[in-house]
């Protein structure tokens, strides 16, 4: 059985890897991008697509989800997981 989820600014449903997933980390509340399977925390999916990031960073969609402040390199981070996934 293949996972889904839900992109936050399109609202599109894609497997898991289709997604960019950020994390914000359970003990520490750090924010992370592309974690690894072994930490927890509340994650959220955004579509491999520039506008969806430019969308969520611009209405504050991945702080509000999270429930936790974001650094402001985040989308730095999350446009260059799109330039290395394009690369591939």
């Amino acid at each position: 059985m293949e996972h889904k989820r839900k992109c936050i600014s399109c609202g599109e449903i894609k497997s898991r890897d289709e997604l960019i997933r950020i994390m914000s980390e359970y003990n520490s509340e750090n924010v992370v991008v592309q974690p690894n399977s072994t930490t927890f925390g509340r994650s959220v999916y955004l579509c491999y697509n520039k506008s969806c990031i430019e969308s969520a960073c611009k209405k504050n969609r991945i702080s509000k989800c999270l429930k936790a402040s974001i650094p402001s390199e985040l989308k730095g981070q999350l446009l260059n997981e799109l330039r290395n996934k394009e690369n591939k």
